[in-house]
């Protein structure tokens, strides 16, 4: 007998050889009717593996990422096994599960066309109707080489030939195909129940523009057809939302030829930049935050002392002054350390917390670009807190609170991953476990649910991750909290301690909004563009009926409602007033002050709201006050 420790802690003693699928049965049918795969000691396996000795076991379901990964990634063989009966002579490549999906690359005649994706749909609901059995099989190299050979499948050959000598090589059989494949799938091609093949493009073999190019097609998949339907859905919203093409129309930013990856910001787009960037001023001064600024681009030695030069050269932009080597900041951390090591500082000057909006510059492949999303230069809203080893858990506790108001006003829910120490790490075993202990107990200190997501700390530290969710359930990684006692130790930093000797400060690295850019493109696709009132760039279009009869009180009423501080245009164009109403919802303009004979002869506005519709006239006043007040408040 063998003793398994499963993911609530509790033991289970099972015979010898027992498959996990097996030991999903003896906890609930139901489990064993849902389970996708395992995680096996840390290691995410087959329910088909065998188990033969004592071991730490959580069954995965598709609630679970990994779960979710076999599922996919299933779907992906389901599709390709479709390919090959449609196209026999197509050649395949890889076929990975990715977030929210999967995708398979072919070598095919020509590109794939919407009619094909359809007749591989109808292939693919074959397949799962025959629920076919997938069995997973090993062959030492030289034997896989030569039933790929057979198979025809060159690519496949050229992937076992890159892997080391004396390796097994694993292959999974559903009917009539059979691919090299690492893993894990699930029991069965029946058990996928919902899937839909998105789009197809092309892709060059391994990513090298000096290889062949290959036809893509991306899909998704799902146990329940109402999940399938729910994320298509999604997806449709998401395409109204794109930040890309509001940026557009709504003026806010552009990016040019002449800067892929360097945004252009417009008047429209830094009136919302600054107003986030004010608000962030704001509350970090609330909060006891001082604002630094250090420069963009410092010499190698800096570099090299951070780490950042051994761990992160290949996304820095270099250059040479005075025959010395220099680089574009990727992060701010090291210019706020050459801030706090400038002067003495004494354990009772202790936290201090030094906030930065500075610009870095990373080096992002062209293909991975993506508008606000993925660009080369941007404004991270950084602080770095240094502080004693007995403030750890208060700061961080402190940090949670003031993340959690800034992402309530934008209505976002959030998820929280506390990540460990990653391979590519600096510092010793002792420190690492101290810091991750810490992170842990401010997070249970405060009741806050998260999950572990093993190595996926920063090189010099763990830290918390918030998972942002916006309106239509898409997730975005935002702010991060980070633990760092390695950067002190390598810069240096001290602060007399009591005993009147020199100690090494703690070091918090954090952000909230994690870059201004990206921000902006999450809170445009979040607000579909239509800002709350205290973000619009224009709060208040004027439009008077008449140009000829109306402007002159509609300019009094511009220049009142300026005077007051809000952000007014006037619409003073010979247009019909449907037309500029129109227009002005288009813009997604909060309010619209109509002027017209009746208005004037009374005295007052007529005012038109986004979300209302037609409010009917009042005092200018009363208008004033009830824009105030949703300023004032932050109402969404």
């Amino acid at each position: 007998m063998i003793k398994i420790t499963l993911k609530d802690g509790s033991v289970m003693e099972v015979e010898n050889g027992v498959s996990i699928y097996e030991v999903a049965q003896k906890i609930s049918e139901r489990l064993a009717k849902v389970a996708t795969s395992a995680l096996l000691n840390g290691e995410v396996v087959d329910l088909r593996t065998a188990l033969n000795e004592d071991c730490k076991l959580s069954i995965l379901t598709f609630d679970d990422e990994e779960g979710k990964g076999a599922y996919r990634h299933t779907t992906s063989h389901i599709m390709a096994q479709a390919v090959k009966r449609i196209f026999p002579d197509a050649k395949l490549a890889i076929g990975p599960s990715i977030e929210n999906g999967f995708y398979y690359d072919y070598d095919v005649e020509k590109p794939f066309s919407p009619e094909d994706l359809e007749a591989i749909e109808k292939e693919m609901d074959k397949i799962c109707k025959e629920d076919l059995a997938i069995e997973r099989f090993t062959l030492p190299r030289d034997e896989a080489i030569k039933l790929m050979k057979e198979l025809n499948e060159p690519y496949k050959v050229e992937l076992i030939e890159d892997l080391p000598e004396g390796e097994e090589i694993s292959f999974y059989k559903q009917g009539d195909y059979t691919d090299l494949c690492a893993g894990p799938h699930l029991m069965s091609t029946g058990l996928v129940k919902a899937f839909k093949l998105t789009s197809s493009s092309g892709a060059y073999w391994r990513g090298s523009e000096k290889n062949k190019m290959l036809q893509r097609i991306y899909g998704t998949s799902f146990p329940k057809k109402s999940e399938l339907d729910a994320y298509l859905n999604m997806l449709e919203e998401a395409k109204k939302r794109d930040h890309r093409k509001l940026g557009a129309e709504l003026d806010l930013f552009t990016i040019m030829e002449e800067g892929p990856g360097f945004p252009f910001f417009l008047p429209k787009g830094m009136v919302l930049r600054n107003l986030l960037e004010d608000f962030w001023r704001k509350i970090h001064t609330e909060n006891g935050y001082v604002e630094i600024k250090t420069p963009i681009m410092l010499n190698q030695e800096l570099w090299h002392r951070s780490g950042h030069w051994d761990h992160y050269k290949n996304n820095m932009y270099t250059t040479v002054i005075d025959d010395v080597d220099f680089a574009l900041k990727p992060m701010n951390c090291p210019g706020g350390m050459l801030v706090y090591k400038r002067t003495l500082h004494s354990y009772k000057d202790l936290p201090i917390r030094m906030g930065e909006l500075g610009l870095v510059h990373r080096h992002e492949k062209s293909g991975q670009l993506n508008g606000l999303f993925r660009v080369r230069c941007f404004t991270q809203d950084d602080a770095h807190i240094f502080c004693l080893l007995n403030q750890i858990e208060s700061e961080v506790t402190n940090l949670m609170h003031l993340i959690d108001k800034v992402y309530k006003l934008f209505g976002f829910e959030y998820a929280v991953e506390l990540s460990t120490r990653p391979e590519d790490s600096m510092g010793s075993d002792e420190d690492w476990e101290m810091a991750e202990n810490a992170l842990r107990k401010a997070l249970e200190s405060i009741n806050m649910p998260y999950k572990i997501n093993e190595g996926d700390g920063a090189f010099y530290g763990p830290k918390i991750d918030f998972h942002i969710k916006d309106c239509i359930g898409r997730e975005w990684q935002c702010g991060t909290i980070q633990l760092d006692f390695q950067m002190p130790e390598r810069f240096d930093l001290t602060y007399i301690g009591e005993d009147g000797e020199k100690h090494r400060p703690v070091m918090l690295h954090r952000v909230i909004f994690g870059s201004i850019e990206r921000f902006i493109g999450i809170i445009t696709e979040h607000f579909a563009g239509a800002f709350p009132m205290w973000l619009a760039p224009v709060q208040v279009k004027v439009l008077p009926i008449s140009t000829e009869k109306h402007s002159d009180y509609a300019k009094k009423i511009v220049e009142e409602l300026k005077a007051k501080g809000f952000r007014v245009e006037l619409d003073d164009r010979n247009e019909k007033i449907g037309y500029k109403i129109r227009e002005a919802q288009v813009a997604k303009i909060p309010y619209m002050v109509v002027i017209g004979d009746k208005e004037i002869e009374a005295n007052k506005i007529g005012v038109r709201a986004r979300k209302e519709g037609d409010l009917g006239t009042m005092n200018l006043e009363d208008f004033e006050n009830r824009m105030k007040e949703e300023v004032d408040t932050f109402a969404r």
